[in-house]
């Protein structure tokens, strides 16, 4: 069987949406996603090894902090961006500042300090309510950003541009504003829904607008939000309409309900198409954010919880089952999951319980081979229907060697 005639994909049913190029990635994951109020800052240790699975993960970019914050901050930076250059990381760097002097000044002096460039993140707020509850004027953001970014291109970084809570702007003033930067020298521009507030389509209209105001030849990145959970749908919308490149930070850690989750969107590039690179250690990366920054993966999360690619459920486990009997991985893979498990390094897992049939106790029971006679099949599968909650391995065993003894028994008896 040809496997493309067996999923008919609705997705491009009605023309390929997808962008005709692919785009970039950036991760946030140690600066936005370090700014969320529930986790912790870690060593610099595993900040480092975080850096080098994001290699390993071909993504392109990494925020590596906020050197003006503080003197923990600028270390951390300066440790980070000294690994890229001493060990040659395929990998850009940038770092995020105020629209202020003071701000960039920490990243001049690093790049100076290991020797490589670092694109300062210039960002300021831009919204009419942001201006209103900070006091601001619209000729104080300009001049704030003539100065920013005239300061940090004559002192030879790369300056990206950022607007924050740019989904809630006036057009009229982000035309002013980008326009301004771009002729002060900044090379690229990011658009920021910085409170969740973008739905798909008002993203891909302001990634659109921007472009009618930067022109062809300037870089535009898309820095979402997951306040009302259109963060994937968003960055896609994003990509389409012609973004450079997107943001995300692991287990969509971040500001409030988080950022764009990076390993959902990488996942989501993979299976468009857009994205080339292997990205079988995902579950690896996940875990050490999560150890590091004192997140748990939820069981249910997609792709990396526990349960993403376990079933017990009798229809859904008789199908996978029936895939493998026909030695077809590919199937197996597919016929109950939309993401294969595979591309994560992952596979697909049977389990027992209340909802399961004799099918995948049968499975379950020659997977480890335990027998799978129907006097065992049916003690198992009795006690996962007594049950309110799936069976641990140990349980299932325990009947196992049961029976065994039973059957021993019984030929003791008979002899």
């Amino acid at each position: 069987m040809d496997e493309q005639t067996l999923i008919y994909d609705w997705n491009v049913a009605e023309g390929d949406w997808r962008p005709t190029s692919k785009p970039h990635v950036a991760d946030e994951t140690l600066r936005d996603g370090l700014q969320s109020p529930s986790v912790i800052d870690p060593p610099i240790e595993q900040k480092l090894k975080i850096l080098h699975l994001m290699v390993e993960l071909g993504i392109h970019c990494a925020d590596i902090g906020l050197p003006g914050a503080s003197a923990r901050q600028y270390n951390d930076v300066r440790a980070l961006a000294k690994e890229v250059v001493d060990q040659r990381l395929p990998i850009d760097l940038y770092v995020a500042c105020r629209t202020l002097r003071s701000d960039i000044e920490p990243a001049v002096r690093i790049s100076q300090e290991v020797g490589r460039p670092i694109e300062v993140a210039a960002f300021l707020g831009s919204s009419p309510i942001r201006q209103y509850a900070e006091g601001w004027t619209l000729d104080q953001l300009l001049k704030l950003t003539e100065e920013a970014v005239s300061f940090a291109v004559k002192e030879g970084l790369p300056v990206m541009y950022v607007t924050e809570d740019t989904t809630r702007a006036q057009p009229e003033h982000l035309r002013k504003l980008y326009s301004l930067a771009v002729e002060c020298g900044a090379y690229r521009v990011c658009i920021s829904d910085t409170v969740g507030h973008a739905t798909p389509e008002g993203a891909a209209a302001l990634v659109r607008f921007v472009r009618s105001v930067v022109g062809p030849d300037i870089k535009i990145d898309w820095h979402g939000h997951r306040d009302r959970g259109l963060d994937i749908a968003n960055t896609l919308a994003a990509y389409v309409a012609g973004a450079d490149r997107a943001h995300g930070a692991a287990l969509g850690i971040g500001e409030r309900c988080g950022n764009t989750p990076i390993e959902l969107l990488l996942v989501n590039m993979k299976l468009l198409g857009l994205y080339d690179h292997d990205i079988s250690k995902l579950p690896e990366y996940a875990r050490l954010v999560s150890e590091a920054v004192g997140v748990a993966i939820p069981p249910n999360y997609p792709v990396l919880g526990a349960d993403a690619f376990r079933t017990a459920t009798g229809v859904h486990a008789a199908a996978v089952v029936k895939a493998q009997h026909k030695g077809d991985a590919w199937l197996a893979d597919r016929v109950y999951s939309g993401v294969p498990a595979s591309m994560v390094g992952r596979h697909q897992d049977i389990e027992i319980g209340p909802m399961s049939g004799a099918s995948n106790v049968r499975f379950w029971l020659q997977q480890r081979q335990l027998g799978d006679s129907d006097e065992l099949v049916n003690a198992v599968l009795a006690a996962a229907k007594r049950s309110n909650r799936l069976l641990t391995s140990a349980e299932i065993l325990e009947i196992a060697q049961q029976h065994s003894a039973t059957q021993q028994h019984s030929a003791t008896t008979s002899a």
